[in-house]
């Protein structure tokens, strides 16, 4: 079920106002473990654009993605670093068949709309149908993402009904806007705390990563600012 706090937050920044500036950085955990994070939903509602301003807090104007693209980002919590490995996978239909192969593994899926087309909130719907026939409830953290909240005036899909279709799937809820910036980093890090819980959970998961030449973890990095600087996709 959706935490109260996270459906309280949602309805706080619903309106999308300014984006806050991150907090002051402390040293970062050494222990990383892998975690595979997959972005599902129709084309055009900025999974692409999550994905960047995840990985490299920026936006930038995109064309569709075709087939699956790969960027990385880490984030520092208490007890773990964890090095996020994001998959934006392609929202048109002629790709449906193959998308199983992409998030196969995932220990965490987001499956985003655009809060501007309620057709892309039904599609989620479906979506979401299509994760259940692969994924054990509770063995992957999955979260409902409306995004494009810069675009609320124009918005066709109510913070309500995103709440509602979280209640009822167990989901992790949350208002986005790639654009802005607003929310996304406090998504990222919602979800890290539920995969590490789901780690201790399971006990043991996620496997440590091995090729640490290939993480640079900043010695400014904290649970406090979980986004910390890594390799480029």
């Amino acid at each position: 079920m959706v935490s109260s706090y996270m459906a309280e937050r949602t309805q706080r920044t619903s309106s999308m106002g300014p984006r806050s500036p991150r907090p002051a950085t402390q040293p970062c955990e050494a222990r990383t473990l892998r975690v595979k994070m997959v972005l599902l939903g129709s084309s055009g509602v900025g999974k692409s654009s999550l994905a960047l301003r995840f990985s490299k807090d920026e936006f930038k104007g995109t064309s569709p993605t075709v087939g699956c693209a790969y960027l990385t980002q880490v984030v520092c919590l208490s007890d773990a670093t964890l090095r996020f490995e994001i998959w934006d996978t392609a929202g048109q239909e002629k790709f449906h068949s193959v998308t199983p192969l992409y998030y196969r593994g995932a220990h965490a899926a987001l499956v985003v709309y655009d809060i501007s087309k309620r057709e892309s909130f039904t599609r989620a719907q479906l979506w979401l149908r299509e994760l259940e026939k692969h994924f054990v409830p509770g063995s992957t953290v999955m979260a409902l993402v409306g995004n494009k909240g810069d675009l609320s005036e124009l918005r066709q899909v109510t913070v309500q009904d995103g709440q509602r279709l979280a209640i009822d799937k167990g989901l992790l809820f949350m208002e986005t806007s790639a654009k802005s910036g607003n929310q996304v980093s406090e998504l990222l890090l919602a979800i890290a705390h539920r995969v590490k819980r789901s780690l201790s959970e399971q006990q043991g998961c996620l496997t440590e990563w091995q090729e640490k030449e290939l993480v640079e973890l900043s010695s400014s990095a904290t649970e406090q600012n979980p986004l910390a600087s890594c390799c480029p996709a």
